[in-house]
């Protein structure tokens, strides 16, 4: 073993378990692991954005709502939130994003009982949407939904 062995498996190490805790995939779609029930992770969640003036403007209980059609889903509820000085500016790059405004986190158990936060990638929307000249404005709204996710899962 060589003298920058030790760094080299402390690095890996880190990176496994930052690879557990937050996934992103192709799809657009970052994941983040939860430490909390999902209605712990929607209040923290809630929590971190009404502090930073974001506006929560719904949660949806999609859980409840096929409990009362009589079927049954793990914990899974939507939170839809946004502010018009975060979301204007992409919108003014790119109209076409307000598609996929204003900004939503699910929050759900999985199969195997773990919580997770999920939200849509900034860069994917950008990218999807072909939105150019405004890399400013995408990496502000990915540091701070980064920051809301932290926030709400630890």
């Amino acid at each position: 073993m060589n003298k920058n062995s030790p760094t080299i498996v402390a690095l890996l190490l880190f990176a496994s378990v930052c690879a557990q805790t937050f996934a992103e995939t192709s799809d657009g779609v970052i994941r983040v692991k939860s430490q909390h029930s999902v209605v712990g992770t929607v209040a923290k969640l809630e929590s971190a954005l009404e502090s930073q003036g974001m506006t929560v403007f719904d949660r949806v209980s999609h859980s409840d709502g096929a409990a009362n059609v009589g079927l049954e889903l793990r914990p899974t509820v939507l939170v839809v939130f946004g502010n018009p000085k975060v979301g204007s500016p992409l919108m003014q790059c790119q109209q076409l994003a307000a598609l996929d405004l204003p900004q939503k986190a699910l929050a759900y158990e999985d199969a195997d009982g773990q919580v997770w936060l999920a939200y849509n990638d900034p860069q994917y929307i950008a990218r999807r949407h072909s939105v150019t000249g405004c890399d400013e404005v995408v990496n502000k709204i990915s540091k701070a939904l980064a920051d809301f996710s932290k926030a709400a899962t630890e």
